[in-house]
Formats: structure tokens, sequence, C-alpha cells
């Protein structure tokens, strides 16, 4: 009688396990080469593939379940291991994808474009260093680039008097939330701008780039000159790590961007800026990941009132941190 049914049971569903196996056939032989005209693949018939895989499952239960022969329980187990690995594989692929772009890609696709990082990192921190040091001899340069009333609430958040001396946060955890999310907006936005200036041959980039410079040490050189150095250094060197880091990338891609409308080579400038274009996208996920880190750390970490040789410290860790994940990791890629 288990004979019969098993015989039952094959003829009933034979056609559909034969269409998933053909399915699954021609999703690994399409992974492992091209499609090319040469040797073209041809595509099975269409099926509602998770429905068929959930009764293939059920196949698979039932022959269990009814001791069926084990040739057709290892057949239908065999179908099921594949559809799920086919079906779900390429979700965990892509996760995978993304840990080994930040694990070794995006550090290695960054040495490879050091000559862009190099001459962004010269447009940012030469307005910003000369700034600091024009303020410290010349105090009313920072009018030159901040507005009065800008000047004056900066003055006013950094000023030693007002910080409170205890450790502890000096905001609520909703506030930090908040500022967690207005700092992404405002990181992000720095980010983009640098980023889209090069589609203007470059031009916004490096308006972009040399106004940050001259801004950020702006206002990093008049609270240095009034003596805040704890409060805003102990403040902004932590975060300051994967910010100005970002800042500098984000440059870099601008200018990856302007390279193909300057200098096309032997291509059209429309194909130059497509290929190039499609590096300057995965540097920008990069600086947007390290703009979004750089938020966290100043909303939750920079806000917290401690000793500031705490600061310090941690800032350095990070400092070192950030050098040494894109002079080391992904080495093997190069």
């Amino acid at each position: 009688m288990s004979a019969i049914k098993q015989s039952q049971f094959i003829e009933k569903h034979q056609q559909q396990w034969d269409d998933f196996a053909a399915w699954l056939d021609y999703q690994e032989l399409s992974n492992r080469k091209k499609r090319s005209k040469k040797n073209p693949i041809e595509a099975p018939k269409n099926i509602d593939l998770p429905n068929v895989y959930r009764q293939i499952c059920h196949h698979y239960s039932l022959a269990n379940s009814r001791m069926y022969s084990p040739v057709l329980v290892k057949r239908l187990n065999h179908l099921v291991t594949r559809g799920h690995q086919t079906l779900y594989g390429a979700h965990t692929h892509f996760w995978y994808q993304i840990k080994q772009f930040f694990a070794a890609g995006f550090p290695a696709l960054m040495r490879k474009e050091w000559r862009l990082f190099a001459l962004a990192g010269a447009l940012f921190y030469v307005p910003f260093f000369a700034m600091i040091i024009a303020i410290q001899v010349q105090p009313d340069l920072v009018y030159s680039v901040m507005e009065g009333s800008q000047v004056r609430d900066m003055e006013v958040m950094y000023d030693p008097d007002s910080i409170m001396r205890k450790i502890g946060r000096e905001r609520e955890s909703d506030t930090d939330l908040y500022m967690f999310g207005f700092y992404i907006k405002n990181n992000t936005g720095i980010g983009f701008r640098n980023f889209a200036g090069g589609m203007l041959f470059g031009l916004g980039t490096l308006f972009f780039m040399i106004f940050n410079g001259l801004f950020i040490g702006a206002a990093a050189g008049h609270l240095t000159q009034l003596g805040f150095i704890d409060t805003f250094w102990g403040f902004v060197l932590g975060h300051g790590a994967f910010e100005l880091t970002a800042i500098v990338i984000s440059g870099a891609a601008g200018l990856k961007l302007a390279t193909a409308l300057i200098k096309p080579g032997r291509k059209s400038r429309l194909r130059a800026l497509i290929d190039n274009g499609k590096i300057a996208v995965q540097i920008m996920y990069g600086a947007a990941v390290m703009f979004i880190i750089a938020a966290f750390i100043e909303a939750f970490w920079s806000s917290m009132v401690l000793p500031v040789v705490i600061k310090y410290v941690v800032a350095a860790i990070l400092w070192s941190l950030v050098i040494a994940y894109f002079w080391f990791l992904g080495r093997a890629k190069n």
C-alpha cells in the first residue's frame, strides 16, 4: 500500500520537482559564468518560486513521515537544501559583500586613490591650520568668515564657566538622540556638497573644501585664542577623527568626478564620468558611514562631562584607529 502511495505521490509532483531543479540549475550556472552569445544559457519556465519552494519543503516532510524510500527522501532533501541556498544565499552574500567592503575594500580603495585623497586633504587642512595660526596673531580675522552672532553663540557654548563641572551627561538622553539625527543631517550635507561639487569640473569641491577648512579653522582658532582649549578641543577631538576624515574623503570623491570631466583621456566625458562615478559612489559609501559614526560619538560621547584627560586619551585612540584602518586593512586586495 505504501509503495502505491509513493508512486502516486511521485507521479503527482514529479513535474514540479523537475521544474524547480531546472530553475536551480539555471541559477547556479548563471552565477558561475556570464551570459554570452557564444554560450547562451536557456532560461527555464517561469514558476512561483516562494510558493513552489514551500510546497517542496512540505513534500519532503510528507516523504519523511510516510517513510518513503530513502532515495526519494534524499532527492527531496537535496532540492530543499539547494533551494534554501539559492533563495536566501543572495541576502547573505549581500551582507558579506558589505562586510568585505568595509573590512578591506574601502581602505584599499582610498590607498589606490591616494593622490586625490592627499589633494582633498591639502584643500581642507591647509586653510584649517592657516586660519588657526592667523587668528592667534590677528583675532579679528574670525569675523571674515563668521557672523558676529555665530561667534557669540560659539563663545557661550564653549565658555568654561558655563560648562557643568561634574561627571555625567550635560544633556538628557532624548536630547542626545535628537542631536544624533541633527549631526547626521549636518555632516552628510557637508559631504554631499563636497561630492556633488565635482560635477562643476571640480570648482564646487574646491570651494566647499577650502571654505570648510577656513570656517572650522576660524572656530577652532578663535576659541583657542580665548583660552577655551579644554572645553573646545576636549569636545571635538574625539568625533573629529571620523568627521574631518570623512570631509576629506567626500572631497576626494568629488575630485574623482572632476577628473573624468577635466581629463577623460581616450574616453568620452560621459563614459569617463560613468566609470569614475562608480568609484566615487563607493568612496561616498565609506564617507557616509564615517559621518554616521562621527555623529554617534558627538551625540553620545562628546556630550558627556568627564575629566578632560579622559577625552584626550579617547580622542588619541580614535585617531590612531582611523589611521591604522586606512594604513593596514585591505593590504591583500592591492
